[in-house]
């Protein structure tokens, strides 16, 4: 009988929820045992984030799901999903040690503890750390979205059992009641360490931007095809780990025949797939390379909108001859250029015009 594979983001999440379990159950005996509030609270949120291992465990499952016709791209971008959730766990967590301090702050009463409590966290923070480094490898290796998650929680973990450590110790030895100020600190520290982690799911939910190393890999590969004159409007859509999708429009002579252009974007389609993993579509923009006019008129067109708006450029270029010839291009600016464009676009169609009886085709992009 054929075994099934297990991957290591899921090794890494059954190691993470034994442990988790694990270390809740030694909590909150002792807390119970010895009326430790703290101790008791540190093993409610071992718990939690037990809750947030079996999250991973799940988006992990489904992320694995092969395309269907309602998810035609996958079902990788789950895996942001159960990234947002151990967030929100952690921000669970940062308001609970936060209220918790306040009220030791406000009463400034610290608990007493015994040794073997001492050697209880210690040993805590001990297997935490080994967590955070078990889950930062694995996610170094993946990828994984929830792995990285994890391991921010694991950290955010070890410093909150230090602290109700170190602030123990403190209590114990002076008349100072330290465990309510640093537990207040560490309630800043992990809320901030959630916040950024929701964040970042977030973004890549709602469609981040591309790595602009891989952009520029894919414009390299492209320009260096035969016969390739230009490349623009690249645009990349990702769709969770490893689904990641292509756009871009290549310009070639368009003295060429049909097929050998084909042949040229077919081969630059599979090669950027072979090298990066990119699922790419490419357009053909035919240029007339030795028309005088049009190359003549390019460049009156670029002298009289240059500087309209920082940052833009100009590309797919053409001149179509008829009873009024049009002159048909993109105008690509920055996302954050203050120019609205609309703005952008009747200023150069203006400028346009003034060079001759041309009817003005613009489409603005913000790249």
């Amino acid at each position: 009988m054929k075994q099934r594979h297990i991957s290591l983001e899921t090794r890494a999440g059954i190691a993470g929820l034994v442990c988790n379990l694990l270390l809740a159950a030694g909590k909150i005996a002792v807390g119970a045992l010895t009326g430790l509030l703290s101790v008791l609270a540190d093993g409610f949120n071992n718990l939690s984030d037990s809750g947030g291992s079996i999250v991973a465990l799940i988006s992990f499952r489904v992320s694995e799901k092969p395309a269907d016709r309602e998810h035609p791209y996958g079902h990788r971008r789950a895996e942001y999903v159960a990234s947002m959730g151990i967030a929100f766990l952690i921000l669970v967590l940062a308001v609970e040690l936060g209220r918790e301090s306040v009220e030791k702050v406000i009463a400034g009463t610290a608990d007493a503890a015994v040794w073997w409590v001492y050697l209880v966290l210690a040993f805590s923070v001990f297997i935490k750390a080994g967590m955070f480094i078990m889950y930062r490898a694995a996610a170094k290796q993946t990828g994984a979205d929830p792995l990285r998650a994890a391991a921010t929680d694991s950290a955010c973990d070890c410093v909150a059992t230090f602290a109700v450590l170190a602030g123990a110790l403190i209590a114990q030895f002076t008349d100072f009641a330290a465990d309510g100020w640093t537990g207040l600190l560490v309630a800043l520290f992990i809320a901030w360490q959630g916040i950024k982690l929701m964040k970042e799911a977030g973004s890549k939910l709602l469609g981040q931007a591309p790595d602009a190393q891989l952009v520029a890999r894919i414009r390299e590969m492209l320009l260096a095809g035969e016969g390739v004159r230009g490349v623009h409007d690249i645009r990349v859509y990702g769709y969770g780990r490893g689904v990641t999708f292509a756009t871009a429009h290549v310009e070639m002579d368009a003295s060429l025949p049909a097929l050998t252009s084909h042949t040229v974007l077919d081969g630059l389609e599979r090669a950027v797939q072979e090298k990066t993993g990119v699922r790419l579509t490419l357009h053909l923009d035919p240029v007339v390379p030795d028309d005088a006019e049009a190359k003549e008129l390019e460049e009156r067109v670029r002298a009289a909108v240059e500087g309209m708006a920082e940052g833009m450029n100009i590309h797919d270029f053409r001149l179509l001859r008829g009873a009024r010839a049009k002159v048909v291009f993109e105008v690509g600016i920055p996302f954050d250029c203050p120019v609205a464009d609309e703005d952008l676009r009747s200023s150069v169609e203006r400028a346009v015009r003034v060079l001759g009886d041309y009817e003005p085709v613009v489409t603005v992009e913000r790249e």
